[in-house]
């Protein structure tokens, strides 16, 4: 029974999370695309993977998807990057680590 209100929780979280950056990212994105002179600045990144089995890379793959702005292009074939498409990108390591920090470990915490 405690597990399944552990899960519960983790879930809300990883839901909450990703909702509030679904409203981020439309904001930037929505900035970034009606200024007079557009400073895009695309890139795509590989993003380190710890986490290990498919379900978990497949959730992250398809949130990273869902968030505007950004797209999951291919999973490098040992497993251990994630090749992301992202429209802009001040900072690659800043990148890299919200994605570690807010969907990866939301993720090894729920399905862990």
């Amino acid at each position: 029974m405690i597990r399944i209100l552990n899960r519960l929780f983790y879930a809300s979280g990883l839901l909450v999370y990703f909702l509030w950056e679904l409203v981020v990212a439309n904001f930037r994105l929505a900035r970034d695309v009606l200024r007079p002179l557009p400073r895009l600045r695309p890139a795509i990144v590989a993003v380190p993977l710890s986490l290990e089995r498919d379900t978990q890379i497949v959730l992250l793959a398809n949130l990273i998807t869902l968030t505007p702005g950004t797209l999951s292009l291919d999973v490098s074939s040992d497993r251990r990057f994630l090749y992301v498409h992202v429209m802009h990108v001040e900072d690659v390591a800043a990148f890299r680590e919200e994605v570690k920090s807010g969907f990866e470990r939301r993720i090894r915490r729920l399905l862990g």
